[in-house]
């Protein structure tokens, strides 16, 4: 999943801005460090506690990339942690139900799905995914 950053120059520095988040910017000295603060930028909104009711854009695929936007990936554990929240979000289901929807014997099971630093699903936690949510956007993970 790729998120997309516009690079401005100021003086002897830089900073960029996210093309679909409005909220997320960084800065740096160098191009080189810009591009490390982007990600853990990105990271660090996109990483959201597991209660959080944060809806955020997904990436606009038709944003063309040039010298001054640059793609910035997400770490993928992140990213279905993310996906998979915002899914459950926009379809207004509590952890719990999504668990029972899931077909998953526990609560914690499911919310582990949910935390980056736990978010490591087995292919059948895969296809529950993809048979209970047939929209979940599994093309922006690869």
């Amino acid at each position: 999943m790729n998120y997309h950053f516009k690079i401005h120059k100021e003086g002897t520095g830089y900073w960029a801005e996210c093309l679909e988040i409005s909220n997320c910017m960084t800065q740096a000295e160098t191009l080189s460090e810009l591009e490390f603060n982007m990600k853990e930028a990105l990271s660090l909104l996109l990483d959201e506690p597991e209660d959080s009711k944060t809806i955020f854009p997904l990436p606009d695929l038709k944003i063309k990339i040039d010298k001054k936007i640059k793609e910035v990936e997400v770490d993928s554990s992140i990213a279905f942690a993310f996906l998979l929240r915002q899914c459950r979000l926009k379809k207004g289901l509590t952890q719990q139900q999504m668990k029972d929807k899931l077909h998953f014997k526990n609560l914690f099971s499911y919310q582990k799905l949910e935390m980056s630093k736990f978010a490591n699903p087995t292919l059948k936690s895969l296809k529950k995914i993809k048979d209970a949510l047939p929209d979940f956007p599994f093309q922006l993970l690869f």
